[in-house]
């Protein structure tokens, strides 16, 4: 049997998301039917699923078994740091680094961060980045802040910036790409992302706006501001509009990109996540983050 105590951390937090966050492994399905069985009481006192903890609450929890796993070695790494305070911390993330650990990825920048740092109570990613996307990460290092951050996110808040290097020339009068998006899984559990039709029934509605265009040879470089946060979607949109992101695995030309990396000696998706702009969680000062292009985008840039 475990007792534990509510931290400040998990002040008014539900019983159900506080229990999973500590028991951690443990089958979501395990972790409701104790609760429905009443085998967790708060307080000494039984409790559902959508009960409110408080600070200091000792929280009972019946001997649950984790299943074994094989020991993975999660490296230690500090990234490069854009901006810190005690609420947030923003990264620039590198190319070829998933944020999480997981589909065959042992560890991603959230595991090797809690590793570099074992004195961090609290440490969570406030939105993702695609693997290979280089750019501004956010993280929070409270509940509080992370609460604070992804209510923003959600309310379309903040302000998301990015630079893509598409093959072509791309249309002067394209500025507003409004396409639904859907998204499905294949028997692998490999997302993949399609536009569809404005009345699709599982479809969702997703805007990018183009903000610049610059050429660069047979190429354009492209600034990005996004109205909505779908998965994929920069990717898929201007892939649909007939030009793919240079390098992108997915939803890119193959052929060109095996040209580039054999003739230029670039191998990544050019996708950059150059600048996040959210409302501070504790002061809601407007705080603007941005990532330098990295140097390997620069160089073919110049070479272009």
């Amino acid at each position: 049997m475990q007792r534990i105590t509510v931290d400040a951390e998990s002040d008014g937090q539900r019983l159900d998301n506080f229990l999973l966050r500590m028991l951690k492994g443990v089958p979501k399905t395990h972790v409701y039917r104790v609760i429905r069985s009443g085998e967790v009481r708060v307080n000494k006192g039984r409790a559902s699923a959508d009960t409110r903890v408080a600070a200091g609450d000792e929280i009972r929890v019946p001997p649950v078994r984790l299943p074994e796993r094989p020991v993975v070695h999660v490296p230690a790494r500090e990234f490069p740091i854009l901006f810190e305070d005690e609420h947030l911390l923003a990264v620039d993330k590198p190319a070829g680094v998933a944020v999480h650990g997981g589909s065959g990825v042992s560890s991603g920048v959230i595991e090797q961060l809690r590793q570099a740092r074992p004195e961090a109570r609290f440490l969570e990613l406030v939105h993702r980045l695609d693997k290979e996307t280089s750019g501004v990460l956010l993280l929070a290092k409270k509940r509080s802040a992370l609460v604070a951050l992804q209510d923003q996110f959600r309310a379309r808040d903040t302000g998301k910036h990015y630079q893509a290097l598409v093959s072509g020339a791309w249309p002067k009068n394209l500025k507003v790409i409004d396409q639904a998006l859907h998204k499905t899984l294949d028997a692998a559990g490999e997302r993949h992302v399609k536009v569809v039709p404005p009345a699709h029934a599982d479809g969702r509605r997703s805007i990018t706006l183009i903000r610049s265009a610059q050429a660069h040879g047979a190429f354009t470089l492209l600034d990005i501001a996004l109205k909505t946060g779908r998965t994929h979607q920069i990717r898929v949109h201007l892939a649909h509009a007939g030009h793919p992101i240079v390098g992108d695995p997915k939803y890119g030309d193959f052929v060109l990109n095996k040209a580039v990396a054999r003739d230029k000696r670039f191998a990544r998706m050019f996708l950059h996540a150059r600048e996040l702009a959210f409302d501070h969680p504790a002061s809601g000062m407007r705080i603007t983050v941005q990532a330098p292009l990295p140097t390997d985008c620069a160089t073919l840039l110049q070479q272009l």
